[in-house]
C-alpha cells in the first residue's frame, strides 16, 4: 500500500526541523495570533491554498489547461490561462527597456525627484539663478553610476541561471503521440510528459514517474537551487514505476494531479494523483525541481506540474526582505531635517528680499529693471531662486557615495584570508552590501547550537542497555566502518551471542527506523543521511552487525549478523518539530507487525505503556548523558495486531491524500497509533565544539555583546554545552525558567495568559528579565520559537540583533534578526542562502564584528560627518553673501565650481576615508574588545554629531566669506589696480574652501596610505587645473556665454596678498579644529586614543633588538646551550615552577584579551 515518506531534505533529532526557505518573508507577515508554541512575533511560512480545484494538471492533455475555468484577467477584459508557459526571463532589463525602466525606478527616490524638480525650476527664466548644467551634470553622474551598478547586478543575477541563458532554447524530449520528440524548453507546457537524460538540466518542476534505476530512484544535484553539492534522491510512486516504463504505457497515461498552488517553498510539496479509480499521495520526494541536474541516472520520465514563472526557483527569485540599518534611518531623518532647514532659510531670505526691495531696491534708479512687480511677488520669486542656489544643502551624491563605500567594505570581507576556511575551501561571503556598518552596532547575538557552536559531526558514543565500557574490536564485521570507535567490549559479546533480545532489537531499530539512502561505491556502502544524527545512528548499527543494505518504495533490507533480511514497510511516520519523533511500521517475514519509534525523551515517556521496563534506568542514563553534553534519543517499539493496523491504515490513507491541512491530518492519525510503547533504551551522540568557540564567546562578551543560545536540546545538555563553550562560568548564578512564575498569574492557571494585555505584559517581563542576564540559553525551542525570541528582543529592546545558524531550522531566526549569518556546515546551504553574511566557522564571527563591523561603522560615521560639514561650509557662503547683494539670490561662486565641487573637487578623499580608514589595526581591535562599545551606543553618528557638523560648517562658511570680503574692501595690487571685483572674490573664496575641506579630511584621517595622500593632493591639483582651463581665453572664444570668468584666475592668483588671504582663511578655519582635537586627545581621550597610547608605551618598553656586533654573540650550539637539569632529575625533586604571585597593574581600565587559539 502507499505510504507517507519523509522529505528528502528532512532531518531527525530533538532540535532539527526543516523550515520553509522563502525570500518573501517579512516582518509584515508575522502573525501573532497563529503561534501557540511561544511568544508571538515570529515569521510564518507562506500559506498554501488547498482547494481541491486550486491547481489541477491532466497528463498528456494540453487543452485541459486552456479550459474557461482556468482563465484569468490580465489586462482590462483580456484573459489568458493561469498556467504559465515555460519561457521565462531571468533578467530585469533588456537593450530597449534598460534606460526607461531604470530611470523610472531611480526617480522613485525622493532625492532624485527633488533634483529633477530643481532642474525644471532652472528652466524658468524668472526664477533661475544658476545655469541648468549646475544641476544636470551632478544628477546625470549620480544616475549614471547607479544605473551601471543596477546593470551589473542584473547581469550577475542573470548569470546565476546558467541553463536559462539561451532564452529557453535548450532542448529536451517531450512526448507527442506516438513517440518522444525533441522540443525547446520554451515550448514545454504543463501536463507534458518529458524524458530526461543523464547530466541534463531539469526544465520545469516535474513529477517523477519512472526511471532506468531500480524502484524509479533518481539522483539529482541541487547546487544551482540551494547551493548544496551532495546528491539528493527522488523516487517515483510504486504504481507509476511498475506501469509507466514503455512509450506505449506513457501514451495511455491520463492521471489527474491535484496539488498546491505555485509557491516558493523549496522544502515542501503536497499533492494527490488520481488514476484508475485510486488516489495516491504526492510529496517532495516525487518532485524534481527546475534548477537541478540529473545525476547517476541514465534516463527518467516525468510529468510537468509547474512551468516557467510558476516554478519554485522562479518564485524564490522574487522580492527579498529589505533590511535597513540604524544609520540609514538616521541619515534619512537628517536629510529631512536639512530640507526643513533649507525651506526655513529660503523663506527667511525671501522675506529679507521683500523688505530690502521696499526700502532700497524700489528707490534706487540704477536698479530699475522695467518690470512692474510688487515686492511680495519679487520675494516669492526670490524664495524659489534660493531653493535653487542652496540646493547643495541636500546632498545629491550622498546615497550613491554610501553605496560605493558599502560595496568596497563588502569586498574587503570577501577578500579577508583570515576568514577563509582552507579545509573546505570556503571564504567568507558578504551576501548583502547594505548592512556592513550595522555589524559594528550589534548588542545581541542569537546562536544555534548544533553545527554553529559544535562541529555537527556526530559520533555514536554511548547507549543505555546496562553495559560496561572498554575498547571494542570490530574486525569480525566485514561491513564495519574503520573510523568508528566505541568503548564497550561486553556489548559486542552480547550481540554476537544473540542471547539478549532487547539488545538485538535496539540495533535492529537503528538499522530500520530512518530515512537514509545507501549507495554502493567500490565495494563500500555509502550512506546519504538527511541529518548527521541519522547517519551516526545507522553507522553505529552497521558496526554492531545490523547493516542497512537497501530500500525500495515498500521494503527495506538489512543484514542481521551476516543474515540478510527484508522487511515490508507499511508506513513511515515522518519527523517534525512538533512531534519530535519518527516511527516506522514494518511487517516481519513471519507476518508480525511492529512499530519502531525513536524520538526525544519528553515525547516518548508520555507515550510509554504502564508495563514498559527500564524507565528509571533509562532516565538516569539520559541525565548522565545530558550532563556529558551528549545528544540523546529514546528508542521504543510496539507490536500491532492485523485488525488494529487495517483499521488505522484506512485512516492513514485518507489523511495522506487530503489536500487541506494534510500535515495536521496526518499528525492526528499518527497520534492514534503512537502509544503504549515498550522502552528499549536510549542513544547518546557526541557533537564536539568547533575550534575557537570559547575564546570567541569570551571576546564578544568583553565587547558587551550578549549571547543567547537557542537550541532544541534538553536543559541539562544545553547547560553543559554552555559551560563547555564558556558562555556560562562557575562564578555566575544560574536561574531556570521553570523556577520563575509570573507575579500576576492566577493559581488556577499560571501558564496561560488571560488576555492580550497580560500576554504582552508577560512578554515584556520575560524580555526585561532575560536581558538583565549576562547569558541566556533557551532549550527545547522549535524553529518558530527561535524566531519569536529574536522578534521579542527587537520589539521591546529596540536593540540591534544578529542571528547565526547553519541549518534549515535556523532560516526563520536568521531572517528575523537585523543581521543574519549563515554557517556553511553539515546541514546544507539553506541557512547560507537566507543569510546576509556567510562563513564556515563560528570563530570568524569575532573578526566579522570586532574588526570589519567596527571599521565599517567608524568609516561610515566619519564619512557622513565630513560629508554634511563640507556641504554646509560650501552652501552657507551663499547665505552670508545674500546680506550684501540685496537678497537677490546671486551666487557667490562661479557656476562651474558649483557644478564640480561635490563631483570632482572634494569627493575622492572622503570616499577613501570611508573605505580605508582605521583608528587601530585589526590586532588591536581584537585585543581590546571595549573598542566596540561606541558603536553599540551610537556615539559616533547621531543628532549631536549632526549639529556639530552643522555648526562647524557655519563657522567655516563665515571664515571663508568674511575674511576674503574684508581683504577685498580696501586693496591695491602691485600694478596699482584694485582687483576688488566679484569674480576675483569668488576665486579666492573657492580656493580657500578647497584647501580647507581637503586639509580638514586630512586632519580627520587616522590611517594614512599612499592613495589617501594622492587623493588629497590630486583633488587640489584637479581644482586648479580645471579652474585655469575654464578661465582661459581659448574656451571663452568657443563658448562665450558659458565661460564668463575669462582670465580671472591667472590675474587674481598672481597677487601675493590674495595668496596671503587664502592662507589666512585656511589657517583660521583649521586652527580651532586642531586645538579641539588636541584637547580631546589629552583631556577627554576616546577608547581608541587610550589603546593607541597604551600600545605606544608597550612599544617603548620592548627590549632593544639584538645587535650582531656585540662581543657576547655566540653562534654555536655548544656555546649557547646552558647547563641542563641532569642533577635535578637525578635528585628526584619536583621540577615544576611554583605559581608566581600576580602584581597589580597600575594602569587604567583598558583590559587586554588574550588572542584566540
Amino acid at each position: 500500500m502507499s505510504r507517507e515518506r519523509s522529505d528528502s531534505q528532512g532531518s531527525l533529532g530533538p532540535d532539527d526541523e526543516v523550515m520553509p526557505y522563502s525570500d518573501d518573508e517579512t516582518d509584515d507577515e508575522l502573525d501573532p495570533g497563529s503561534d501557540e508554541e511561544g511568544p508571538p512575533g515570529g515569521p510564518q511560512p507562506e500559506e498554501i491554498k488547498s482547494t481541491e480545484s486550486g491547481w489541477s494538471v491532466k497528463a498528456n492533455d494540453r487543452a485541459f489547461c486552456n479550459l474557461p475555468e482556468f482563465q484569468k484577467k490580465y489586462l482590462l477584459c483580456l484573459k489568458k490561462s493561469k498556467y504559465a508557459g515555460n519561457g521565462i526571463k531571468t533578467y530585469k532589463y533588456n537593450a530597449l527597456t534598460f534606460i526607461p525602466l531604470n530611470l523610472l525606478e531611480q526617480f522613485k527616490r525622493v532625492a532624485n525627484l527633488y533634483f529633477l524638480a530643481l532642474l525644471i525650476l532652472q528652466i524658468i527664466p524668472e526664477i533661475t539663478t544658476l545655469p541648468w548644467y549646475t544641476t544636470l551634470v551632478p544628477l546625470v553622474l549620480v544616475l549614471g553610476i547607479t544605473a551601471i551598478k543596477d546593470l551589473v547586478d542584473d547581469l550577475v543575477r542573470t548569470s546565476c541561471f546558467e541553463h536559462d541563458k539561451e532564452w529557453g532554447g535548450e532542448m529536451t524530449e517531450t512526448f507527442s503521440k506516438p513517440r518522444f520528440q525533441e522540443s525547446k524548453w520554451m515550448n514545454i507546457h504543463v501536463g507534458d510528459v518529458v524524458r530526461l537524460k543523464k547530466n541534463g538540466h531539469i526544465p520545469a518542476d516535474i513529477l517523477l514517474l519512472s526511471s532506468s534505476n531500480p524502484n524509479s530512484l533518481c539522483y539529482v544535484e541541487t547546487a544551482e537551487l540551494d547551493g548544496e553539492t551532495n546528491l539528493k534522491f527522488k523516487m517515483g510512486l510504486k504504481v507509476t514505476d511498475e506501469r509507466l516504463q514503455e512509450e506505449g504505457q506513457l501514451a495511455q497515461f491520463d492521471a489527474m494531479i491535484v496539488c498546491e498552488e505555485p509557491n516558493n517553498r523549496l522544502d515542501k510539496f503536497t499533492g494527490t494523483m488520481c488514476w484508475r479509480k485510486d488516489r495516491f499521495p504526492l510529496d517532495l520526494d516525487n518532485m524534481m525541481l527546475r534548477g537541478c541536474r540529473i545525476r547517476n541516472t541514465d534516463e527518467c520520465h516525468g510529468l510537468v506540474i509547474f512551468a516557467g514563472a510558476d516554478t519554485k526557483i522562479m518564485r524564490n527569485g522574487g522580492k527579498t526582505r529589505f533590511k535597513r540599518t540604524k544609520i540609514d534611518e538616521l541619515m534619512n531623518y537628517m536629510v529631512y531635517s536639512i530640507f526643513v532647514i533649507l525651506i526655513l532659510v529660503c523663506a527667511g531670505l525671501a522675506i529679507g528680499n521683500t523688505f530690502w526691495y521696499e526700502e532700497v531696491g524700489s528707490k534706487a534708479w540704477y536698479l530699475k529693471d522695467g518690470k512692474d512687480q510688487t515686492a511680495s511677488y519679487r520675494g516669492f520669486l526670490s524664495f524659489w531662486g534660493y531653493i535653487i542656489v542652496l540646493n547643495t544643502m541636500v546632498p545629491i551624491s550622498l546615497y550613491v557615495s554610501v553605496e560605493v563605500i558599502r560595496l568596497g567594505q563588502s569586498k574587503f570581507i570577501n577578500w579577508d584570508l583570515q576568514m577563509y576556511y582552507q579545509e573546505k575551501d570556503t571564504p567568507a561571503k558578504a551576501r548583502t552590501t547594505t548592512l556592513n556598518e550595522q555589524l559594528g552596532q550589534i548588542e545581541y547575538v542569537f546562536s544555534d547550537k548544533t553545527g554553529t557552536l559544535t562541529q555537527n559531526i556526530m559520533a555514536f558514543k554511548k547507549c543505555t542497555i546496562v553495559v560496561q565500557s572498554i575498547m571494542v574490536d570490530f574486525s569480525w564485521n566485514k561491513y564495519a566502518d574503520s573510523k568508528f570507535e566505541y568503548l564497550d567490549h561486553s556489548l559486542v559479546a552480547c550481540i554476537r551471542s544473540k542471547k539478549d533480545k532487547e539488545t538485538l532489537e535496539f540495533f535492529k531499530l537503528l538499522s530500520l527506523c530512518h530515512t537514509v539512502m545507501v549507495e554502493q561505491k567500490e565495494d563500500e556502502l555509502v550512506y546519504q543521511a538527511a541529518s548527521p544524527d541519522e547517519g551516526a545512528l545507522v553507522t553505529a548499527a552497521r558496526n554492531f552487525g545490523f547493516v542497512f543494505l537497501s530500500r525500495t518504495q515498500d521494503t527495506i533490507t538489512i543484514s542481521e549478523m551476516d543474515q540478510e533480511m527484508t522487511y515490508e514497510v507499511l508506513a513511515l511516520l515522518d519527523f517534525n518539530s512538533d512531534r519530535k519523533r519518527m516511527s516506522i511500521i514494518l511487517r516481519f517475514p513471519d507476518g508480525r507487525i511492529r512499530l519502531y519509534c525513536k524520538g526525544a525523551d519528553t515525547v516518548i515517556y508520555e507515550r510509554l505503556s504502564p508495563n514498559s521496563r527500564h524507565k528509571e534506568v533509562t532516565q538516569t542514563a539520559l541525565d548522565i548523558f545530558a550532563n556529558q553534553t551528549l545528544r540523546t534519543l529514546c528508542l521504543c517499539y510496539k507490536d500491532i495486531s492485523k485488525q488494529e493496523f487495517d483499521a488505522w491504515a484506512k485512516k492513514h490513507k485518507d489523511a495522506s491524500v487530503a489536500m487541506g491541512n494534510r500535515e495536521a491530518a496526518l499528525d492526528q492519525v499518527y497520534e492514534q497509533i503512537e502509544n503504549n510503547f515498550m522502552m528499549i533504551g536510549a542513544t547518546a551522540i557526541e557533537d564536539k565544539l568547533q575550534d575557537g568557540v570559547p575564546a570567541t564567546i569570551a571576546k564578544l562578551a568583553k565587547a558587551d555583546i550578549k549571547i543567547w543560545v537557542l537550541t532544541g536540546d534538553k536543559k541539562e545538555t544545553a547547560e553543559n554545552i554552555g559551560y563547555s563553550c564558556e558562555l556560562l562560568t562557575d562564578d555566575m548564578q544560574i536561574h531556570y525558567g521553570d523556577d520563575i512564575k509570573p507575579a500576576s498569574a492566577t493559581p488556577q492557571d499560571s501558564t496561560q495568559p488571560i488576555d492580550d494585555w497580560e500576554k504582552e505584559s508577560r512578554q515584556v517581563d520575560f524580555v526585561n528579565m532575560a536581558c538583565e542576564c549576562e547569558a541566556v540559553i533557551c532549550c527545547r525551542v522549535t524553529p518558530k520559537q527561535k524566531a519569536n525570541v529574536v522578534s521579542l528582543v527587537k520589539k521591546y529592546k529596540k536593540a540591534v540583533t544578529l542571528s547565526i545558524g547553519d541549518g534549515a531550522n535556523d532560516v526563520n531566526m536568521i531572517k528575523t534578526a537585523d543581521i543574519g549569518v549563515g554557517i556553511s556546515g553539515q546541514e546544507g546551504m539553506q541557512a547560507v542562502m537566507s543569510s546576509d553574511y556567510a562563513f564556515a566557522q563560528f570563530r570568524y564571527l569575532e573578526r566579522l564584528l570586532l574588526v570589519h563591523g567596527r571599521w565599517s561603522y567608524i568609516r561610515m560615521c566619519k564619512f557622513l560627518r565630513y560629508f554634511f560639514f563640507k556641504n554646509f561650509a560650501f552652501t552657507l557662503v551663499h547665505f552670508w553673501y545674500s546680506f550684501f547683494n540685496g537678497f537677490s539670490a546671486q551666487v557667490a561662486y562661479e557656476d562651474w565650481f558649483i557644478t564640480l565641487y561635490n563631483v570632482m573637487y572634494s569627493s575622492l578623499p572622503v570616499l577613501l576615508v570611508g573605505l580605508l580608514d582605521q583608528d587601530v589595526n585589526d590586532k588591536l581591535s581584537r585585543k581590546f574588545p571595549k573598542l566596540y562599545l561606541p558603536g553599540q551606543q551610537g556615539a559616533l553618528f547621531n543628532y549631536k554629531n549632526f549639529f556639530i557638523s552643522l555648526f562647524h560648517g557655519i563657522f567655516t562658511s563665515l571664515v571663508v566669506f568674511f575674511i576674503p570680503y574684508g581683504a577685498f574692501l580696501q586693496t591695491m595690487g602691485q600694478d596699482g589696480e584694485a582687483p576688488s571685483d566679484y569674480q576675483s572674490l569668488a576665486v579666492v573664496m573657492a580656493s580657500s574652501l578647497i584647501f580647507t575641506v581637503n586639509l580638514q579630511i586630512s586632519l580627520d584621517t587616522s590611517y594614512w596610505t599612499f592613495v589617501n595622500c594622492f587623493a588629497v593632493l590630486c583633488s587640489i591639483a584637479i581644482y586648479f587645473g580645471i579652474m585655469f582651463d575654464i578661465h582661459s581665453a581659448g574656451i571663452h572664444v568657443i563658448f562665450p556665454s558659458t565661460f564668463t570668468f575669462t582670465g580671472v584666475a591667472p590675474n587674481a592668483l598672481r597677487q601675493p596678498y590674495l595668496w596671503l588671504t587664502i592662507i589666512l582663511t585656511v589657517g583660521i578655519s583649521l586652527l580651532p579644529v586642531i586645538f579641539i582635537q588636541f584637547l580631546c586627545k589629552t583631556i577627554w581621550p576616546s577608547v581608541g586614543d587610550n589603546v593607541r597610547h597604551k600600545e605606544e608605551e608597550e612599544e617603548k618598553k620592548k627590549p632593544a633588538p639584538f645587535q650582531r656586533d656585540r662581543r657576547s654573540r655566540r653562534s654555536a650550539y655548544a656555546f649557547s646551550h646552558s647547563r641542563g637539569y641532569a642533577d635535578l632529575i637525578a635528585s628526584g625533586r619536583s621540577i615544576r615552577r611554583r605559581p608566581a604571585v600576580a602584581r597589580p597593574d597600575p594602569r587604567d581600565s583598558i583590559t587586554e584579551v588574550p588572542p584566540s587559539q
